[in-house]
């Protein structure tokens, strides 16, 4: 909770109203009663006594907010002085983030006609001529909004955070300030797996960056802000406030398109209201650092059709940097690569796994390697078609994403141990990681 501190003031009238006429006999009776009370009911009695000798029909609020006649009410005239970190956070950050326009081509409908503007003499083409279906008319649109945080100015350029699939598919960028300002935005770099970009834009109009905190230090029950624009620049700089639910939380992460789990993030929880729109934007600690950036939001039901609300997730600041820096240095992120097609050992049948693959039947989860790419390190190695990784390092893994997440652990030229089933026998093997993710020829996308 925030600390805050009340300072109440009240005007006092400039004329004192006329007191009404005293009901003597009506209050010495009460008090007679009041004092009868006192002495035979002790403690009780007296409180009666004191709240009726302390009654004042004159009390100044009450006149402020009503005359006694109906329709005669009025707004009280007490104010308040509010100090509030959370208040004074959010007017740090406030500034620096931004709206994200991903703006696409109209397509052409399959006359050639976009919608009715050829009825009017507005087809949106240069040319005039109906293209075939689908085709590009070349005029740009909003296709979605998102929001970003400028953390950086460098060389007459301001540097912006944001999701990748807030960027993805665009045919131009456009960033609204603060102050509503438009401005044009360049695509520095992405990063699908960590669902990251950079932008950047002129500087000239840009007065505040965000700083980022770090987000290893952070706690379970920390108060938080999250900041952005839910439901698109409308509501530009929305700040909700919430907690901290998990420090750290691993999440499957799928592919748009086939939907198959690809990976795993580790994120953080927060129940601060993150809606759609607020994808990029930053959350904040009460210093009004970046902690993490906004990136996917759990809602609907679950498996189990149990209602899931208040569940935000943030990609943590320290992996934000080390993202951001590589995409602004390098325009992407290398990652290693074992150069093997690999499948989950739980989508293999049963009889499969005791006739093929021949593990025991207490290893139930990890990856088989079904192939290999060319000049793979993994099969350089000594790794075989129908091995099974159950660990690295030590680390156990029962699926492709999460011996994704134990490889991106590291650097290229570092040294793993892979620790595998052949059959029956258990073995471990040392790979040096001279593979990128962008060498691999895979036909079928499931090179790892």
């Amino acid at each position: 909770m925030d600390n805050q501190s009340h300072n109440f003031s009240e005007e006092k009238p400039t004329q004192t109203p006329p007191r009404p006429p005293k009901r003597h006999s009506g209050l010495k009776q009460l008090a007679l009663v009041a004092v009868v009370a006192a002495l035979v009911g002790g403690g009780v009695g007296g409180g009666v006594a004191y709240g009726i000798m302390s009654h004042n029909p004159t009390n100044s609020v009450n006149e402020a907010v009503s005359e006694g006649k109906p329709g005669t009410t009025k707004v009280s005239n007490v104010s308040v002085n509010e100090s509030s970190a959370s208040s004074a956070a959010f007017a740090k950050v406030e500034k620096a983030v931004v709206s994200v326009v991903n703006m696409q081509k109209t397509q052409s409908t399959s006359s050639g006609l976009d919608a009715f503007g050829d009825l009017f003499g507005d087809s949106g083409s240069d040319s005039g001529s109906s293209g075939s279906s689908g085709s590009s008319s070349g005029k740009l649109e909003d296709a979605s909004e998102g929001s970003g945080v400028i953390y950086e100015k460098k060389d007459g350029k301001a540097y912006i955070v944001t999701n990748n699939h807030v960027v993805e598919g665009s045919d131009a960028l456009e960033v609204i300030l603060s102050d509503g300002s438009k401005v044009t935005a360049k695509l520095v770099g992405t990063d699908e797996t960590s669902d990251l970009a950079v932008l950047s834009i002129n500087d000239s109009k840009v007065d505040t960056v965000a700083s980022f905190g770090d987000s290893s230090a952070i706690k379970a029950g920390q108060t938080v802000l999250a900041i952005g624009s839910p439901l698109g620049s409308e509501y530009a700089t929305s700040v909700t406030q919430g907690i901290i639910s998990a420090t750290s939380r691993t999440v499957d992460v799928s592919d748009e398109q086939t939907g198959q789990v690809t990976g795993q993030a580790n994120v953080i929880q927060t129940d601060a209201a993150i809606n759609s729109g607020n994808s990029g934007g930053p959350l904040i600690n009460l210093n009004g650092q970046v902690i993490g950036i906004n990136s996917m939001k759990l809602s609907g039901t679950s498996n189990s059709n149990a209602t899931i609300e208040g569940m935000g997730f943030s990609i943590p600041s320290n992996e934000v940097v080390s993202i951001i820096n590589q995409l602004v240095a390098n325009g992407k992120v290398v990652r290693p690569a074992l150069g093997i097609e690999a499948r989950d050992l739980s989508s293999v049948s049963a009889s499969q796994q005791s006739d093929l693959l021949k593990v025991p039947s207490s290893v139930t989860g990890g990856v088989v390697v079904a192939g290999f790419t060319t000049r793979s390190i993994a099969k350089a190695a000594g790794l075989k078609q129908y091995d099974v990784i159950v660990a690295v390092d030590g680390t156990s893994v029962d699926s492709v994403a999460t011996l994704h997440t134990q490889l991106y652990k590291h650097a290229i030229g570092d040294t793993i141990s892979l620790t595998y089933y052949r059959g029956s026998a258990k073995k471990t093997v040392n790979v040096k990681l001279t593979q990128t993710t962008e060498q691999l020829d895979s036909t079928t996308g499931n090179a790892k």
